[in-house]
């Protein structure tokens, strides 16, 4: 019971230091204190108060102190980090089937450019007339005849 004195002591100091924030319970602390340093010597071996087991008006009065705001934690899902996964990949897919199509159609074009060039070359002219004015003698030619050989078959 000596304990459970000093610590209404205490906090009967908070209170007259200014440690506690409600000052109007100086007044019913300074009662308690009374009352306790009167009644100490009728206590039980329990460590119970005599007075048909009620409670010091001290141990009510004093508030808890107040506990702040409890800040969310941002949560990530699996679901979450999948759909941003997803979406990365159908971007990446979408990128590849634009750049095909892009190929597709420039070999097209080329495709037709050709086309079109092979149609222009193709297309048959007119052969120019010969010049009948230097008639074409042809000359004899400086090399030498070539020379028959006999083919050499191996029969056993």
């Amino acid at each position: 019971m000596l304990v459970k004195t000093r610590q209404k002591e205490k906090k009967i100091r908070d209170v007259s230091e200014g440690k506690v924030e409600n000052l109007g319970e100086m007044e019913p602390l300074k009662e308690a204190r009374n009352r306790v340093e009167g009644s100490s010597s009728s206590d039980n071996s329990n460590g119970r108060t005599s007075g048909g087991g009620r409670r010091s008006p001290t141990n009510c009065l004093i508030k808890p102190p107040v506990k702040k705001n409890t800040i969310p934690i941002d949560l990530k899902l699996h679901n979450d980090i999948q759909a941003v996964e997803r979406a990365r990949f159908a971007h990446q897919v979408a990128e590849k089937r634009r750049l095909i199509k892009q190929y597709k159609m420039e070999r097209e074009r080329q495709q037709k450019e050709e086309i079109k060039r092979l149609r222009k070359e193709l297309i048959p002219k007119a052969q120019l007339m010969p010049y009948f004015d230097r008639p074409f003698v042809p000359r004899r030619s400086e090399k030498q005849p070539t020379v028959p050989r006999e083919p050499k078959f191996c029969i056993p």
